[in-house]
């Protein structure tokens, strides 16, 4: 089947929200026989058109849900351009044989692309990654009924809920009462009494401490040193395999070996183990 994703354009406008929610809503509804007719056109040959009306037909629906999610602080079109998505996912797999509306098959892929947008959109850094927390996350929000925090009864009521744990749900509040926040300071702002609440100027960086950098260093030097010096009491073939396998930039295989020296590749391999084993005692000692 022809991919309906890339045939239909059903772009939200971005200026006049209002302007396309008032037209949908003038799209009349399908009956139940129109909408069977136009899904069995689409399934049995494949036709683009009856995939399209079913699309437009509920792209009113598709506004229905979007404005449940309002809450999250992202632009209204957006939302409802990714439920157009899911709804056409949904259209390309509807089955008319199973007598079920299509808009009753459809909310669960119209709301899974919209939570995909909130969790991919909502904060820079991502609030919920596993399946659970993304559960967590969209219900904690249903279940917060005022502004402030949580009391210890209602965390427990939450808690209890979902079937998670109670820590669960205070690091889920924390993630979501949390705001983004840039990691430097504004360099063009006047009032400077604010520049510490920065992360760049609490946050601490253990690179940066010279008495590690230099130990650091010492040990670098110190053990390149050692090396050459074990390198320089293998036999010069030994020396030379180790080289070309391990410290050159363009690496030889144990068959561009075995082809230089006119031994086997098993033989290069052998003399390889030998050599490192003589590096590690000479390391070591």
């Amino acid at each position: 089947m022809t991919n309906i994703l890339t045939t239909m354009n059903l772009t939200v406008p971005q200026g006049n929200i209002e302007s396309y929610i008032h037209q949908v809503k003038q799209i009349p509804v399908l009956s139940v026989e129109e909408e069977r007719e136009l899904a069995y056109r689409l399934q049995e040959e494949n036709d683009l058109d009856a995939a399209r009306q079913l699309v437009i037909s509920h792209l009113r629906f598709v506004v229905h849900v979007a404005r449940g999610y309002a809450g999250y602080g992202l632009p209204q079109a957006d939302l409802i351009q990714e439920g157009n998505v899911g709804l056409m996912k949904a259209v390309k797999r509807y089955d008319p044989t199973k007598e079920v509306r299509l808009v009753s098959f459809a909310v669960h892929w119209i709301k899974a692309e919209i939570h995909e947008f909130i969790l991919r959109n909502w904060k820079i850094v991502k609030v919920a990654t596993t399946k659970a927390q993304r559960k967590l996350f969209f219900n904690l929000r249903k279940s917060k009924k005022r502004l402030g925090w949580f009391s210890q009864a209602e965390i427990e009521a939450v808690a209890r809920d979902l079937g998670v744990e109670e820590k669960v749900v205070r690091e889920m509040e924390s993630r979501l009462s949390s705001t983004d926040a840039a990691f430097d300071s504004y360099g063009d702002q006047d009032d400077e009494s604010t520049d510490y609440l920065a992360p760049a100027n609490y946050l601490q960086d253990n690179n940066a401490d010279p008495a590690s950098q230099l130990e650091a260093s010492d040990w670098n030097t110190h053990s390149t040193g050692r090396l050459s010096q074990a390198l320089e009491l293998l036999d010069d073939r030994s020396r030379d395999i180790l080289n070309r396998r391990w410290l050159s930039d363009d690496k030889s295989t144990l068959q561009d070996l075995a082809a230089h020296y006119k031994v086997s590749a098993e033989r290069v391999r052998q003399i390889e183990k030998n050599a490192m084993n003589k590096l590690k005692a000479s390391l070591i000692a």
